[in-house]
C-alpha cells in the first residue's frame, strides 16, 4: 500500500509539473478587430496562399513549388530591408537551402533567439496550415521588427525538408541548421517552432489530447499551445508567462517528456538534440485539425482572423524575452 500511495503521489506530482503554468489563460471574447488588425489578416491570407499557389505543391518531388516558396519567402524579407543569408546544402546532388535573416543585438548580441518554420509541405497536401500558416506569421513578426533596438539578437528562419522523408534525420533542414550551430557555439537561449498555428474551434470535442491529457486541457480546440520537453520547461513557463501578460487569446502550455506522441513533432526537436532550449507553438495540429497532411489542407481553412491575436501575441512576447 506505501508503495502505491508513493506511486500515485509521484505520478501526481509529475502531471502537476508539466501542465502547471504561469498566468491565466485568456478567457474573455475576443476584441473586435481594428483596422490594422484586419490588413494583417489580409497579408497573411496572402501569404498562405502563395506559398499554396503552385498547383503540384513545394516538396522534396515537386522541387519547382519548393523553389517558389523559396523565393517567395527571401523576397520577403529583402522588402522588409534584411540581408537574406541562404544555408545551402545537399541531398543525393540536389541543393536545398534554409533561409535566414537576423536583427542584431546592441547590448548582448551573442545571445541568440531563433524563430522558425518549415516552408516545405507534405507530399500530396498543400500545406495551407501546415505550415503556410507558421511561415506566414514568420514574416509578418520578422517584419515587425526590421527596425527594433534589441539588446538580444534575434534569427528568423524558414526551414527546408520537415516533412517526410526527411523529418527526424539528418537531413531535416533544421537539423543541418542546429549541427551548424551547436559546431560554431553559438549561444542559442531560445528557438521557437511554429507548426500549424492556424485552426481554431469553439464546439466542445473539437480539441484531442494523447492520454491522459485530456483531463488538464480543454476539449474546445481555440487556444494556442506552447509545447516542451522536460528541459525546456523553464522556456516554455516565460514564455507563456509573457504571451498571457499581453495577449488576448487562449492559451496552454506544457513540459514533457519527448516521447509522448506530438511533443516533439517539428523543428524544435532539431535544437533539442544539440542541448539548445526550443519549444513548439502550435494548434496541435492532428489533435484539432482535420485536413492535416491532406490534399484539403487549402487556404480557406486557415481563420486568419483569429491568427492576428497569435502574432501580436507572440510579438510582445518576443519583445519581453528580447529585452529581459
Amino acid at each position: 500500500m506505501t508503495i502505491y500511495l508513493v506511486v500515485v503521489v509521484g505520478l501526481i506530482l509529475l502531471f502537476t509539473y508539466m501542465v502547471r503554468m504561469p498566468g491565466d489563460s485568456y478567457k474573455a471574447e475576443l476584441s473586435p478587430l481594428d483596422e490594422a488588425g484586419r490588413a494583417l489578416a489580409r497579408q497573411l491570407e496572402s501569404h498562405v496562399r502563395t506559398l499554396c499557389s503552385h498547383p503540384a505543391g513545394r516538396n522534396y518531388i515537386e522541387k519547382k513549388g519548393l523553389a517558389l516558396a523559396r523565393d517567395y519567402i527571401a523576397g520577403q524579407l529583402a522588402s522588409s530591408g534584411y540581408q537574406v543569408e541562404f544555408q545551402v546544402y545537399r541531398i543525393a546532388g540536389e541543393e536545398y537551402a534554409n533561409i535566414e535573416v537576423t536583427r542584431l543585438g546592441e547590448v548582448y548580441p551573442d545571445e541568440i533567439i531563433v524563430v522558425g518554420a518549415h516552408y516545405d509541405a507534405v507530399v500530396g497536401a498543400p500545406g495551407a496550415n501546415d505550415n503556410g500558416s507558421g511561415v506566414a506569421a514568420l514574416l509578418e513578426l520578422a517584419d515587425r521588427f526590421k527596425n527594433a533596438e534589441l539588446p538580444r539578437t534575434i534569427r528568423f528562419v524558414a526551414f527546408v525538408n520537415e516533412e517526410p522523408p526527411h523529418f527526424m534525420t539528418g537531413t531535416m533542414g533544421s537539423d543541418v541548421y542546429a549541427r551548424h550551430a551547436a559546431s560554431r557555439r553559438e549561444n542559442i537561449v531560445a528557438m521557437y517552432s511554429l507548426e500549424t498555428i492556424g485552426y481554431f474551434r469553439d464546439d466542445v470535442g473539437s480539441q484531442r489530447h494523447p492520454p491522459p491529457f485530456g483531463f488538464f486541457y480543454p476539449s474546445q480546440g481555440n487556444f494556442i499551445a506552447f509545447v516542451g520537453n522536460l528541459r525546456s520547461r523553464g522556456l516554455v513557463t516565460r514564455s507563456i508567462r509573457a504571451f498571457r501578460s499581453h495577449a488576448t487569446f487562449p492559451s496552454e502550455g506544457i513540459a514533457a517528456p519527448g516521447f509522448i506522441p506530438g511533443v516533439n513533432w517539428s523543428d524544435h526537436w532539431s535544437f533539442w538534440k544539440q542541448g539548445y532550449p526550443a519549444i513548439m507553438i502550435t494548434d496541435t495540429a492532428p489533435y484539432r485539425y482535420p485536413y492535416y497532411h491532406a490534399p484539403q489542407d487549402t487556404p480557406d481553412k486557415v481563420d486568419y482572423k483569429r491568427m492576428v491575436y497569435v502574432v501580436r501575441g507572440l510579438e510582445k512576447m518576443l519583445e519581453a524575452l528580447l529585452n529581459l
